[in-house]
């Protein structure tokens, strides 16, 4: 009874997370990406590029690109504006100005099964052949599967001029030339120098710094598991050497058509057969997403 009444109290004062019921106003902007797909990294190089100083880390990140999940109700109301949000939310159509930002499915796989051990939801010999099934029946995250969530945005507002996407795999290639297109979307003229500081202060070497020295700062990280890494490798392609080709197999059999447009190399032959989840989803209807 107690804790109802609680509830009700936080309830009505705005004191709890909105998640998904997010108050949204008409300036704000999202970086959206399904989970373990590189949203921290946009998170802290578009910190650090509206804020070189202080630069961004785990202790201020939530206050320069604040998280629905993270933050309450009243706190996010009170926020400077246009607000820059977190997001991992599949299609929402309040959502006008978004960043999207896509990985490939067979590496997101790996990335969240060793955040689950993080977040001590998997033991360390837990079946990475069984999660792999759950990730693809969208059983391991609240936010759906891969490829609802990615089709769910590419489908609505792909080609939009209020929709820019990237991919992680590029971003790594060339962070300094990705950031630029942020920037453009953004309206913004860095110079040289301030897209390389942004991009320097959000190295993978310098947030694992910062992990080791403010992971109980951080409300997405600070209740985990602390020898197991938030920032691992940081990395493209690990799935080639880390998951089984079995698993490689379905993936790409589940997602080849929605992949290949992304373009993300098939390495199973998948691509002969065409998947039931994204056949709805021809070139001609998400022509432009891609730019």
């Amino acid at each position: 009874m107690i804790k109802r009444v609680i509830a009700g109290i936080k309830y009505v004062l705005g004191l709890y997370p909105p998640g998904r019921n997010l108050a949204v106003f008409p300036d704000d902007i999202f970086i959206v990406s399904y989970p373990k797909s590189g949203n921290t990294w946009t998170r802290f190089l578009v910190g650090n590029l509206l804020h070189p100083v202080p630069r961004a880390d785990f202790s201020n990140i939530n206050e320069i690109v604040p998280d629905p999940e993270a933050l309450t109700i009243r706190h996010l109301a009170r926020m400077p504006r246009p607000r820059f949000i977190k997001s991992h939310q599949y299609f929402d159509p309040r959502y006008r100005k978004i960043i999207y930002v896509v990985r490939d499915p067979r590496d997101v796989v790996l990335s969240q099964y060793h955040f689950h051990r993080k977040r001590k939801l998997l033991r360390d010999d837990s079946s990475l052949e069984q999660f792999v099934a759950r990730f693809i029946a969208g059983k391991t995250s609240v936010y759906g599967s891969w490829g609802e969530n990615v089709a769910s945005w590419l489908a609505t507002r792909g080609g939009s001029p209020e929709f820019l996407l990237l991919r992680y795999e590029d971003m790594l290639e060339n962070t300094v030339r990705e950031l630029s297109k942020v920037a453009s979307f953004l309206g913004m003229q860095p110079t040289a120098d301030q897209l390389a500081l942004a991009v320097a202060q959000s190295s993978a070497a310098e947030m694992r710094k910062l992990e080791k020295s403010q992971a109980h700062l951080w409300s997405s990280i600070k209740d985990t598991r602390q020898d197991v890494p938030f920032i691992r490798e940081a990395r493209a392609g690990g799935w080639k050497t880390e998951l089984p080709f079995p698993q490689v197999q379905t993936i790409e059999a589940t997602w080849s058509e929605i992949m290949k447009y992304l373009g993300y190399d098939l390495r199973s032959g998948s691509e002969d057969r065409r998947p039931t989840f994204c056949s709805k989803f021809s070139e001609g209807s998400l022509n432009g997403v891609l730019r």
